[in-house]
C-alpha cells in the first residue's frame, strides 16, 4: 500500500492496484480560506478508480476540486448525499451509510460512524462517515470526527494504516474534532501498524502563516509524543502535504 499526503484530508491510497482519493480538496483556496502547501500535482491525482467523500462541508466536499477529477471514478458519499454529488457528472455515484459496504475492484469499502456536526450552524443533512478500505492492506479514513462509542471495533482483524485527523484550519479547534491528545487515544484504541495525521498546516486564513505559526506546523509532532506516550504498538509517520510513503 502507498499513501500520499495531498493536505488538510486529502489523501491518495494505491492498494492492489486500485487507487482511491479522500476529501479532495485541490485548489489554492476554499471560501475564506487559503492554501498554505505546495500546491497538489494534478496530474498525479486526476485518474483514480474511486473518490470518497465523508461530509458536506466545503473543506470535504468541495465541487471545483471533484470537477478536476476524471468523471470515469466511483465517486462514494454518505447516505442523503447523492443528489448533490450526481450534479457533478460522474458516471457513478454510491451514498453510503455508517455500517454499508460496496466493492470498487478487489477493495471493499465500509463507512464507519463519525462524531461530527452534520451542517455548519445546524445540525442538518446527511450524517458524516468515516471509511475502512480493504484489500491485501487495510486502511481506516476518519473524515472528520470526534471520539465515539466502538471506535475500536472499526479495526477489526487488523489494521495496517488509519489517517487521524489532528487539527483543524483555525487556532482554535471546535467539538466533533481530533486534536492531538484525542487523536493518539483514537490511535490506541485501533492499534494500526502505521499512523499518519492529516487535517493539518494546509489550509488557513491569510495572514495566519505569520501570526500563528505553531498550529500549522505543531499539530502532527505533539500526535507523534502523545501516541508514545500511550504506550501503543503504533508507529507514527508525519508526511508533509505532498509526501509518499510505502505501508
Amino acid at each position: 500500500m502507498r499513501v500520499t499526503y495531498l493536505g488538510h484530508s486529502s489523501v491518495l491510497l494505491e492498494i492492489d492496484g486500485v487507487r482511491v482519493l479522500t476529501d479532495p480538496l485541490l485548489r489554492d483556496r476554499v471560501v475564506h480560506l487559503v492554501r498554505h502547501s505546495e500546491p497538489v500535482g494534478l496530474d498525479e491525482v486526476r485518474s483514480v478508480d474511486a473518490v470518497l467523500v465523508s461530509h458536506l462541508h466545503h473543506d470535504h466536499f468541495h465541487p471545483a476540486s471533484l470537477k478536476l477529477l476524471d468523471r470515469g471514478a466511483r465517486l462514494i458519499v454518505p447516505h442523503g448525499a447523492r443528489a448533490r454529488a450526481e450534479r457533478l457528472g460522474f458516471e457513478r455515484t454510491s451514498e453510503l451509510a455508517a455500517g454499508e459496504s460496496t466493492q470498487v475492484g478487489v477493495l471493499r469499502i465500509e463507512a464507519t460512524p463519525a462524531e461530527h456536526r452534520s451542517g455548519r450552524l445546524l445540525a442538518r443533512g446527511p450524517r458524516p462517515v468515516g471509511f475502512r478500505i480493504a484489500g491485501t492492506s487495510s486502511a481506516y479514513f476518519a473524515g472528520d470526527t470526534d471520539l465515539f462509542a466502538d471506535m475500536e471495533k472499526i479495526r477489526g482483524d487488523g489494521l495496517d494504516l488509519a489517517l487521524l485527523p489532528v487539527w483543524g484550519w483555525g487556532p482554535r479547534l471546535p467539538a466533533g474534532h481530533l486534536d492531538p491528545t484525542t487523536a493518539a487515544r483514537a490511535a490506541a484504541l485501533l492499534e494500526p501498524r502505521v499512523a499518519v495525521p492529516i487535517h493539518w498546516g494546509t489550509f488557513a486564513m491569510r495572514g495566519m502563516r505569520r501570526a500563528k505559526p505553531h498550529f500549522l506546523i505543531d499539530p502532527p509532532f505533539q500526535f507523534e509524543s502523545a501516541v508514545e506516550e500511550t504506550g501503543a504498538p503504533v508507529e507514527v509517520r508525519v508526511l508533509q502535504p505532498g509526501e509518499s510513503s510505502d505501508v
